[in-house]
């Protein structure tokens, strides 16, 4: 049900754009990345494993559990951990201006 198939192929011979093919919960899915295919092969993994994850979760509370459900608790624990992020690189953005701020009145007052 997890096995991730990899296929990767240009789209033209003067195209940079690749197509990426990835098998997840039994379907096959194709899509369009630019050179950096490693980095389209990071998220895939990270989605396959978030599945495993939540499907491996889920079914020892109920073994009525459909593909969609699972996808729908990833994507929600996928936003949460991104909102999450967002919200703590808002905090240290913050912290960070206040703190530049002290000290250029620092620097500014003996200056």
């Amino acid at each position: 049900m997890f096995n991730t198939l990899w296929a990767w192929e240009r789209v033209d011979a003067y195209s940079l754009e690749e197509l990426v093919t990835i098998e997840l919960l039994g379907q096959t899915y194709t899509f369009k990345t630019d050179s950096d295919t490693i980095k389209a092969k990071e998220i895939a993994d990270f989605l396959v494993n978030e599945v495993k994850r939540v499907e491996t979760q889920q079914s020892s509370q109920s073994s009525d559990i459909t593909r969609f459900a699972i996808l729908i608790s990833v994507a929600l624990n996928i936003v949460n951990e991104n909102f999450e992020l967002k919200m703590k690189q808002t905090d240290l953005l913050k912290d960070i201006s206040e703190r530049s701020a002290k000290l250029i009145g620092v620097l500014d007052e003996r200056m």
